[in-house]
């Protein structure tokens, strides 16, 4: 199910929710009651509720918002070295190019056809990129140079490799939830209580207070979504984090 549509039937759900139970609290009303004013200490209380969770809801976005640059940008980095292998492995001859060449090409493909949608899903990639990026480092590192451009794109070589794994090791161990479950807990009660607080306001059944109730129910419930969609630095689904990898290598069809 697309996101987009979690999203559309959760606000739908709780707007028709919070309007239902204001059309029932106000038809039950007595008839004596006095709605056309409300008590300051519960303006008041209303005020700071909404505030502190505006703030806290504000620095979980922007919490799982970093999170997911971090991820992005580790992403780049690893598959922008394993390009650069690919670039300055031309010096070497032609076997041997074609060699470090095909085994950048079987780890990138491994990446991101086999432990990329483990990714997204929550579950811990395969050993067998870690193999594979083991095996380029030896093949490079055994490789003596035997002209004097060979011996200058030696050594940066096992820097990008390097910096490749230290990439992948980024990937692999921020793939979690960014905010941890009791952050949830409190996010969840917050809006609650935040959207529960409506109904002390003595709101009626006129089309501008229902309009604004509907309004506000659906902002809070769309930053939710938000906090939960970011919440996972590589997505829910599919490969679409991988965007550097196609990009960079798109011969390989991935």
């Amino acid at each position: 199910m697309s996101e987009w549509l979690v999203l559309a039937i959760a606000m739908a759900l709780v707007c028709a929710l919070v309007l239902a139970i204001t059309a029932i609290r106000h038809r039950r009303a007595a008839d004596d009651e006095d709605t056309s004013e409300t008590p300051d200490v519960i303006e008041y209380m209303t005020m700071m509720v909404g505030v502190v969770y505006a703030i806290v809801l504000g620095l979980a976005i922007a919490g799982v918002w970093e999170a997911r640059g971090a991820a992005e940008d580790s992403v780049r980095r690893e598959a922008q070295a394993l390009y650069e292998v690919t670039q300055r492995a031309d010096v070497y001859p032609v076997a041997v190019r074609d060699r470090i060449r095909g085994e950048v090409d079987a780890y990138v493909a491994h990446t991101v056809g086999v432990d990329w949608p483990r990714l997204t899903s929550g579950e811990a990639p395969t050993d067998k990129g870690g193999t594979l990026l083991a095996a380029l480092r030896t093949d490079v590192t055994h490789q003596s140079p035997a002209t004097e451009l060979q011996a200058q794109a030696y050594q940066p070589l096992l820097d990008h490799i390097a910096a490749a794994d230290d990439a992948r090791h980024t990937r692999t161990q921020s793939s979690d939830a960014t905010l941890p479950g009791v952050v949830w807990f409190g996010l969840l009660t917050g809006g609650v209580v935040t959207i529960g607080l409506i109904f002390t306001l003595q709101i009626r059944r006129s089309g501008r207070e229902l309009l604004l109730a509907g309004l506000f129910t659906a902002l809070i419930v769309f930053l939710l979504f938000l906090v939960w969609s970011f919440d996972a630095p590589y997505g829910r689904g599919g490969i679409d984090s991988a965007a550097p990898f196609q990009d960079l290598f798109p011969a390989l069809g991935i």
